[in-house]
């Protein structure tokens, strides 16, 4: 899918690093994963994200802080 350009990445860690650092400093007693911040940040950077997880952090963390941020958790 990367190679056909089905799925385009733009997410640059370097572009957010100080959003994504106030994450995992709130998230630390979860703790928040570096990968898990990233996440939540671009979900932040897009009006209707969706995220599909096994990681049901995903139900504990919230996007500009307050808002839940919609996903797909397998049962």
């Amino acid at each position: 899918m990367l190679r056909r350009g089905a799925l385009v990445c733009r997410y640059r860690f370097a572009d957010d690093m100080d959003a994504t650092l106030r994450l995992l400093e709130k998230y630390s007693n979860v703790p928040m994963s570096f990968a898990d911040a990233c996440l939540v940040r671009m979900t932040e950077t897009l009006n209707n994200p969706m995220v599909l997880t096994t990681d049901a952090d995903f139900r504990i963390y919230r996007r500009h802080g307050r808002q839940i941020i919609p996903c797909l958790l397998p049962r």
